[in-house]
């Protein structure tokens, strides 16, 4: 099939850069992401990731995490169920 529609878009340069190092890593040029993205969306028939406004309990808790309210430190995992009661 030709490749010949273009797609073009406006984003920060700090997100293009920090993307693009990302995606060559990974052997992958931005237009092969972009083509990638766009057949994923064809396959979900939408976007192909869960997009949600966060609920009222899950803002607050960002916001205490965020201000060092509401933590618990644990030494490793067994401290950590251990306070989950689990």
């Amino acid at each position: 099939m030709s490749k010949s529609a273009m797609v073009r878009a406006r984003i920060e340069p700090e997100l293009k850069e920090g993307a693009e190092k990302i995606l060559g890593r990974i052997g992958l040029n931005a237009t092969q992401a972009i083509t990638l993205f766009y057949k994923q969306v064809e396959l979900h028939q939408g976007l192909p990731f869960e997009v949600a406004i966060p609920n009222e309990t899950t803002q607050r808790t960002f916001k205490n995490t965020d201000a060092g309210r509401d933590l618990a430190v644990c030494k490793d995992t067994d401290d950590l169920f251990e306070k989950l009661g689990l």
